[in-house]
């Protein structure tokens, strides 16, 4: 007959270990959980921080609006794409005209440059930032004047940017703009030879070199894109180009833009920007009158003060001013012209130089002028307020608002932080296929 076990004795001392047990076990336990809601927190954050949350970090600040590093990415992407298509486009005009040794030089600089471009981060996030942050001031100086943008508008320019013209092809009709004849005076007579005449008025494409010559090329306009030339009188003819062709069209553009996400909202507020843009640049250049005050100018250019000097001296003992220019001039762009530099404006020239040329009456010779290019003897031949062509008031009216955003920028309203230099994208790149 099997035993009956007998059973243990349970203690208050064993009662009290399998209690302390419980209680060390609950506590794992809960360690163990907060532990993993921890890291699991920590992982989700991670995530949260690199995608929603970094996207709304301030790269820069316009007054009470912030520019986030988010709408910084879309932008820089655009800007690389852009450099992208440009060394496409120029690869194709190199394979069509690059024969000729002359313009393989220039293909492969134009190409060199564009891949120096997307190979600096910094240049690239500089540049984005800055064209947002005029944008941004432009869309609030034109909210405080009253300017506004339609729907409408942004369509009629959209259209026009993919060459869509419903109401027929508009035809550009040149309108003439008066130009001043080349008349000279009885001083400018005694100055020069009886077959001078003074140099047609530069555009900024005209001007020597500066390596050479004392220029200094127009600021450019930070965003916006100005058409230059005559102003345009439509005609309407007929156009095959259909809505449905130009809805495809459209539709195209923005699939090729989705890899950097950039979507047709993200183009309309382009084109709106674009117009924003103009239409500011006129209100702030409402009172410019399409004529500026030149003067027409030669120099003799040379490399140390001492030498200078002594030009001035032969000058003032009777010598002829073309002849040393000829002899002496260091600017072989206009020394066989007798340093002849046509008539400017202002702001085509460095500033010492500009300052000097317009402060001599017509005849007066300067002292000596030093500049970054060396040492300048002046002769002022012509000063006068002369009628502007349609593209020159439109370089003018550029250069007067380029000058009203620097100063804007230069504002105490603006801010910009650090936070994209280590977020500038990469992406896109050009093709290796």
């Amino acid at each position: 007959m099997a035993k009956t076990p007998t059973p243990k004795h349970v203690t208050k001392k064993h009662l009290a270990r399998l209690e302390r047990e419980r209680i060390q076990t609950r506590y794992i336990t809960v360690i163990a959980a907060v532990i993993l809601v921890l890291v699991v927190g920590l992982v989700a954050y991670g995530i949260l921080d690199q995608t929603v949350l970094l996207a709304q970090k301030p790269v820069a600040k316009v007054g009470s609006e912030t520019i986030r590093l988010g709408e910084f990415q879309t932008q820089a992407k655009f800007a690389r794409q852009q450099l992208v298509n440009q060394y496409l486009n120029t690869m194709q005009l190199a394979q069509m005209f690059g024969s000729d040794p002359n313009n393989q030089q220039y293909f492969q600089q134009s190409l060199t440059q564009i891949q120096q471009q997307l190979d600096d981060p910094n240049t690239l996030g500089t540049n984005t930032i800055d064209s947002m942050i005029v944008e941004e001031i432009v869309r609030q100086e034109a909210a405080k004047r009253g300017i506004t943008v339609t729907k409408e508008e942004i369509e009629a320019a959209k259209q026009e940017q993919f060459d869509f013209f419903p109401n027929g092809t508009p035809t550009p009709t040149i309108t003439p703009t008066a130009i001043a004849t080349a008349t000279l005076s009885t001083t400018q007579m005694a100055l020069l030879p009886p077959t001078a005449a003074p140099t047609i008025t530069p555009t900024p494409e005209q001007t020597a070199t500066p390596t050479t010559v004392p220029t200094e090329t127009p600021t450019r306009a930070p965003t916006g894109t100005a058409t230059a030339g005559p102003s345009p009188t439509p005609t309407e003819t007929a156009t095959p180009y259909t809505l449905e062709g130009y809805q495809q069209r459209v539709k195209e553009a923005i699939d090729s833009l989705e890899p950097i996400g950039f979507t047709q909202k993200d183009m309309e507020r382009l084109i709106e920007s674009r117009l924003y843009y103009e239409k500011l640049r006129d209100a702030i250049t409402a009172d410019l009158k399409q004529e500026d005050e030149q003067v027409w100018a030669r120099h003799i250019l040379v490399a140390d003060e001492a030498t200078a000097q002594t030009v001035l001296d032969r000058l003032n003992n009777g010598e002829n001013f073309a002849t040393l220019a000829a002899e002496l001039s260091t600017d072989t762009s206009n020394q066989d012209q007798g340093g002849d530099l046509g008539w400017f404006g202002r702001g085509q020239m460095v500033a010492e130089f500009e300052d000097a040329a317009f402060a001599l009456g017509v005849g007066e010779i300067s002292q000596p002028v030093q500049t970054i290019h060396g040492f300048h003897i002046i002769q002022v031949l012509g000063h006068e307020v002369k009628p502007l062509t349609n593209s020159e008031f439109l370089q003018l009216k550029e250069t007067k608002f380029s000058e009203w955003l620097d100063e804007m920028k230069a504002g105490d309203t603006i801010q910009r932080f650090d936070t994209w230099q280590n977020y500038v994208p990469t992406e896109p790149v050009i093709p290796t296929s």
